[in-house]
């Protein structure tokens, strides 16, 4: 009787050990970058604005704000999904926070309820927010990246691109801030709205790419490529040569732009990439649609870490 309890005390303690080393390594894996949910960047006529914050177990000091691709929509209903849980956060925010870097997820106002420039107010919000806030955040106020996929790299680069000057005579002091960043990385980016058709950012439809029209002249004023000039900062842009939605033209001719400025600026070219977070593109299989990533991608999550590394951090 004896034996058989000693077997089962002896179970029982390998069982709750056992528990207790999968509880350690599942505590250890958590606590490598803490996300904090929900922080209020500005608000809009009591709209909240709002970002995720991914702080990085071993931060290096430096902060990079990242934008999801939407379109620059989001559906109407009171559950839309908000920008900072698209899952392009697990593809790209998450690998810079576990790099170290202090990671700014943020949502911006869309249409079809908002139009531009919203987006991009929100998005130079968030940049002078964080730059007011650097030292709560424990990154360098000069030394600010943004990265962003679709349309949210649009808005990455004209962060980069426009002088992002603050109004000296704001009341808040976080507007008086600059919101121009210092590094920009970029995934499929519409870099140049001149001549397209439609336009979600403005709920153009059709006019838009007539030269000339109304339409056509603020298409231009939110083209990215328009604003380049030799003050601006590095670029990394990263394109599938397949792309359906935005051209891989688009990133060819942005590099020519900076680089003819005096910019350094590398296109990353993902062969028969689509235009998916991972570069996806719809394939036909036994008479279905299937979304396939390309074979022998380049290490484009390890090209952005190391871009950041290179312009962001001083050694």
């Amino acid at each position: 009787m004896n034996g058989i309890l000693m077997k089962t005390l002896y179970a029982r303690v390998v069982i709750l050990t056992s528990s207790l080393v999968l509880l350690g390594a599942s505590v250890a894996a958590g606590a490598q970058v803490r996300l904090e949910k929900n922080v209020v960047y500005g608000m809009y006529s009591g709209l909240a604005l709002l970002m995720d914050v991914y702080h990085p177990a071993e931060p290096n000091g430096y902060g990079v704000i990242f934008i999801s691709g939407s379109g620059w929509t989001r559906e109407l209903s009171l559950d839309a999904t908000p920008l900072t849980e698209t899952g392009q956060e697990e593809i790209y925010a998450q690998p810079l926070a576990e790099a170290g870097y202090t990671v700014f997820n943020i949502n911006h106002r869309a249409a079809p309820r908002f139009r531009h420039p919203a987006h991009l107010e929100d998005a130079q919000r968030a940049a002078r927010f964080i730059r007011h806030h650097a030292d709560e955040y424990g990154i360098d106020a000069e030394r600010i990246g943004a990265m962003g996929g679709s349309s949210g790299a649009h808005l990455a680069a004209m962060l980069g691109v426009m002088d992002g000057e603050g109004d000296p005579d704001d009341p808040s002091p976080v507007n008086r801030e600059n919101a121009k960043v210092q590094t920009v990385v970029t995934r499929a980016a519409p870099l140049d709205l001149r001549g397209d058709a439609d336009a979600p950012l403005f709920g153009f439809r059709g006019n838009a790419g007539r030269e000339g029209s109304v339409e056509y002249s603020q298409m231009s004023e939110a083209s990215p490529i328009v604003y380049v000039t030799p003050d601006d900062p590095p670029f990394l842009l990263i394109h599938g040569d397949a792309d359906p939605v935005v051209p891989y033209e688009r990133s060819v001719e942005m590099q020519a732009a900076l680089e003819e400025a005096g910019i350094d600026a590398v296109l990353v070219t993902v062969p028969g990439g689509g235009h998916g977070p991972r570069f996806e593109s719809t394939v036909v299989v036994d008479g279905r649609p299937v979304r396939r990533e390309p074979e022998n991608a380049p290490d484009y999550i390890g090209a952005m870490i190391d871009w950041f590394d290179r312009y962001l951090v001083v050694r």
